[in-house]
């Protein structure tokens, strides 16, 4: 009898263990990101974006990244902009530079939706080691895996590392990164 009760009580355990579970939406910035919301959505609710959401708004590039995309977004953190030489993000932001800013933002996003996954494989099939991309800006950008992490190199050499991994978006994916790309 006793033989019976733990094949069965063994065989309940296995199937709950089976049965699929529901992730949980990753958390960035404190906040949970929606795979429902589009990136300027879930990137206006993160409190590490908060400089990234107003350079988005000041470049007049809200509707583009709501858009049906999709998009890569590799979203530098307030971290990121502060570690920028002093004024740069001041300046930044300021009306008479709105093309400069646009063309910093469009540098850190690519067409299509790549997760960190996609990138290492396109790494590993060069020559190089690189999975090179081209910006909506047209500037280059270059991604290398190194053990378990994914760095994003910007034209410069200039390394950013992804963070966070794979926020799934309805119009792409997000790849918070701990440097800001600049363009050449």
């Amino acid at each position: 009898m006793k033989f019976s009760m733990i094949v069965g009580s063994t065989a309940l355990v296995l199937g709950l263990l089976s049965v699929p579970v529901l992730a949980a939406n990753p958390m960035v910035g404190g906040a949970a990101m929606y795979e429902t919301k589009n990136i300027v959505e879930n990137a206006a609710n993160s409190a590490d974006h908060t400089t990234l959401v107003a350079a988005v708004k000041a470049a007049g590039l809200v509707e583009a990244l709501m858009g049906p995309g999709p998009f890569t977004v590799f979203a530098p953190t307030n971290e990121a902009f502060a570690a920028l030489p002093a004024g740069t993000v001041d300046t930044l932001l300021k009306p008479e530079n709105k093309a400069m800013l646009t063309k910093v933002l469009t540098a850190h996003v690519v067409a299509g939706s790549m997760s960190t996954a996609d990138l290492a494989r396109c790494a590993k099939k060069s020559s190089d080691g690189f999975c090179n991309l081209t910006t909506l800006s047209g500037d280059s950008l270059s991604a290398q895996a190194k053990g378990n992490n994914l760095y994003i190199y910007d034209e410069s050499g200039n390394a950013s590392k992804v963070t966070v991994s794979d926020v799934i978006q309805s119009n792409g994916i997000i790849q918070v990164v701990d440097a800001v790309l600049v363009p050449k």
